[in-house]
């Protein structure tokens, strides 16, 4: 028979060509190999963090194209809104722009979703707000610069889990509350009112008392401007040509689109025009201006840790407190917004949260450095960006870009924006945000969420944004635990193939100290009253998925309870895990089986070697018995005397 010769390893020696010795073997198969898997984790390392590197290599001149008419599209668009949300957070308007062109930068590098834009939103502009009061810009710069710090903590932690416990409910109180706070927050800039305000039942009870100093034109403008602007909305939606238009109702249809997309753009320029045209030197504007604006770019430095205001002096710990909660509720909000928006646009596919946690604390960390106030991903203009036909994150690049520039050029021309326009692009923009839709259903489904949801809107309203998310995580929280304290008990009698009679009592979720005695209670209850002290109980634990040291005291007392009385307690299908703890306590009289013949079995067994009567009446019959007395009423004489045990 003929053999085989073994063949050598691919090696590389250095040395003779006779017979290698062992020192002789240098460099083999195992070596590239070696090489070619750190190489492919690298990439797989870089493509999941540095995204850039994962889309770039495939970039090519059509989307070269849609990308840079997304962009402008963007940055049209984000140039109003970022003057007007500035206004709102009670920073000058200049600060809007410097926080709308770093997170287009950083995002492009980074970001997991190409839709998302980066910047300041009317929501992160009510919480700046909030901080802002009384206190000057310094207190929004650090706020940036630690609300990016807490992200890249909770992304290096991955604590992005910790977003799933703000529910939906909470999430609509929250959105809807907002909208409302900033919708009446632009009154006064709507009709022209000149007054400070804080919170908002202040901001409307001054809106009335100042009702009367009311500017009609500014008013005229105001709501001509919301009336346009909601009329532009729809627009995009008109269809002509039927199934299958012509190339020039095609064309008509796009122009209808790019007007209705870029409208908060085209009103703002139609109203600085006409605020140009009538103003007159060395005369009073008939409108309220943005007025002048620090021209040029922004200066790259650190954030603020020291300030000084109102002739007081705060250094980084006195800034830290006067900013309390909001330095881990604004990245919180931040965050749940931002992989709001990601999976709202990812069509499916699964969201990296740890990678959109460590993309914006860098947005805002970076930020920071030119005075940025605290940005996240907008809603509204990533659906622009969708809609543009963005095909990757470079968009968000020529954004950037636009906003630069404006800030070189631009600046000078901004002061003749008048501040009604501006307060009729956020109203738009945060009317659609009142989430009164989901009521209906949701008291159909489950009206429990109502009171999480209803709370949270309320308590935002009346005691501010913060401590309303808060309350309502606190009861989603509550009813989360509350089925842990109080798990569901359901008792049915049950006969085993034998004849024996028994309780099964079947318990509901975990076996942990918040539910010791209730579930001590009401075994021993259902023992007692439908058991008639006799019947033998078995405990179904085939959906107890855990359990700790109090609990299982609390089933040793359990046990002590039923073998004090001489009544029979089983235990059905405990899983491993609970087993484990309720032994570590030293349950001697712990009886558990595993099959519904072994609990036949053991029943049968216990009942035969106890020989246990009531009053001559085998065990088995007592519930038939009770039965019959109960379906004769309650005069008629009893079938069954009170329990005499004895041995038979």
């Amino acid at each position: 028979m003929s053999q085989t010769t073994p063949q050598a390893p691919a090696c590389s020696r250095t040395g003779r060509d006779d017979s290698p010795e062992p020192e002789e073997l240098v460099t083999c198969s195992a070596m590239p190999s070696k090489q070619k898997d750190w190489k492919r984790s690298t990439k797989r390392f870089l493509n999941r963090r540095v995204r850039i590197t994962e889309w770039l290599p495939e970039y090519n001149r059509d989307k070269f194209v849609c990308d840079l008419i997304a962009g402008v599209t963007v940055g049209l668009t984000v140039m109003p809104q970022a003057l007007a949300y500035a206004t709102l957070a009670g920073l000058e308007p200049q600060y809007g722009l410097y926080s709308a062109f770093v997170g287009c930068f950083i995002y492009a590098i980074f970001g997991s979703c190409k839709d998302i834009t980066i910047g300041p939103t009317a929501l992160m502009a009510l919480m700046t707000y909030q901080q802002t009061i009384g206190r000057n810009a310094d207190f929004a710069i650090l706020l940036c610069f630690l609300s990016g710090c807490v992200q890249l903590l909770m992304g290096v932690l991955h604590l992005g889990v910790l977003v799933d416990f703000i529910s939906i409910p909470v999430t609509v109180g929250f959105t809807s509350a907002t909208s409302v706070i900033i919708g009446t927050s632009q009154l006064k800039g709507l009709m022209g009112l000149k007054f400070d305000s804080s919170g908002f039942a202040d901001n409307v009870r001054k809106v009335f008392s100042h009702a009367g100093e009311t500017r009609i034109w500014d008013l005229v403008l105001g709501l001509s401007c919301i009336i346009i602007l909601l009329s532009f909305r729809k627009i995009k939606d008109i269809k002509i040509g039927g199934s299958k238009p012509t190339r020039k109702q095609k064309i008509i249809m796009k122009t209808l689109w790019l007007i209705s997309t870029s409208r908060n753009a085209l009103m703002v320029l139609a109203c600085s025009f006409l605020a140009y045209l009538l103003h007159e030197q060395g005369t009073e504007s008939v409108f309220v201006l943005t007025g002048k604006l620090q021209s040029g770019l922004p200066p790259l430095q650190l954030p603020p840790f020291q300030t000084s205001f109102s002739n007081q002096t705060f250094d980084f710990t006195g800034m830290c407190t006067e900013l309390g909660s909001s330095i881990v509720l604004v990245p919180v909000i931040a965050v749940l917004g931002n992989v709001a928006i990601a999976k709202a646009f990812a069509s499916g596919d699964s969201i990296d949260a740890t990678q959109e946690l460590l993309t914006l604390g860098l947005c805002n960390v970076a930020g920071s450095f030119v005075s940025s106030m605290p940005v996240t991903g907008s809603f509204s203009r990533s659906a622009v960006n969708h809609a543009s036909g963005v095909r990757t994150p470079m968009g968000g690049v020529y954004t950037g870009a636009l906003i630069l520039l404006a800030l070189s050029l631009l600046t000078p021309y901004f002061y003749y924006i008048p501040k009604a326009s501006l307060a009729a692009v956020i109203i738009c923009a945060v009317i659609f945000m009142i989430e009164y839709e989901v009521v209906k259903p949701m008291w159909r489904s489950s009206r429990k969420d109502l009171v999480a949801m209803a709370a949270t809107f309320v308590l935002c309203l009346a005691i501010g944004v913060e401590y309303g998310i808060l309350v309502g995580v606190a009861i989603n929280i509550v009813f989360l635990l509350y089925p842990s304290a109080r798990p569901s008990v359901h008792v049915e009698q049950n006969t085993t193939a034998s004849g024996i009679s028994y309780l099964m009592v079947t318990l509901g979720n975990s076996l942990y100290f918040p539910a010791v005695d209730f579930i001590r209670a009401s075994v021993g209850r259902a023992g007692i009253k439908q058991g008639a002290s006799q019947l033998p109980v078995v405990v179904d634990c085939r959906f107890i998925l855990g359990a700790d040291y109090t609990a299982a005291k609390g089933i040793a007392s359990l046990i002590d309870d039923f073998h004090k009385r001489k009544q029979r307690i089983l235990f059905y299908k405990p899983r491993a895990a609970v087993l484990s703890v309720l032994h570590g306590v030293g349950l001697e009289d712990f009886i558990h089986v595993s099959t519904q013949e072994q609990l036949d079995s053991t029943l049968k067994d216990s009942s035969s070697s106890a020989g246990i009567k009531y009053n001559d009446v085998e065990l088995h019959d007592v519930a038939a018995i009770r039965h019959k007395e109960k379906e004769a009423g309650e005069n008629s004489v009893p079938l069954l005397p009170e329990p005499n045990l004895h041995p038979a």
